[in-house]
């Protein structure tokens, strides 16, 4: 009876494989010839950012975009947790722009909640990613909160 093995080569890729994981190295890839599809650009952009390695997401975000509005998403979130706020908000309004999708509009309302800023646009954007769907809480939660700080700076005017 034969036993199922790994073979000597695909043994030491792995091994590679984890150990870069592991030490938080880049992981090698194919890019710019065409080997990945858009979807498969964004899945790798979101393993380089779960890796906190953004120039890497960004990177493949950006390759995705060119086919994929909806990367400009993910674009926004990586610039968002880099503190690059005018480019997050650009790429939200790229894709509100031109998907419409509600987790941009969501998004982008949370960015001027954390910015303290826009707080009116803030809780139009907000308020239409509810409309569209009205069962996501975390939507719900945004537009909640960013009413709250609206009521308390209408009471506290100036005390910031």
């Amino acid at each position: 009876m034969k036993k199922n093995r790994i073979p000597g080569f695909a043994y030491c890729a792995l091994l590679i494989f984890f150990t870069a994981l592991v030490a938080g190295c880049g992981l090698p890839y194919p890019t710019g010839n065409g080997l990945l599809t858009p979807q498969e650009h964004i899945n790798l952009g979101v393993a380089y950012e779960n890796l906190h390695d953004f120039d890497g997401a960004e990177r493949e975000y950006r390759i995705a975009s060119r086919e994929m509005p909806i990367a400009y998403l993910y674009l926004g979130n990586v610039y968002f947790q880099r503190g690059m706020t005018d480019k997050a908000e650009k790429a939200y309004r790229e894709v509100i722009d031109k998907t419409q999708d509600p987790n941009a509009y969501n998004n982008l309302a949370w960015l001027y909640y954390s910015e303290d800023t826009n707080l009116d646009e803030a809780e139009s954007l907000a308020q239409t990613a509810v409309t569209m769907q009205p069962k996501n809480e975390e939507f719900s939660d945004t537009l909640t909160k960013i009413r709250e700080k609206r009521t308390i700076k209408a009471v506290r005017p100036g005390r910031d």
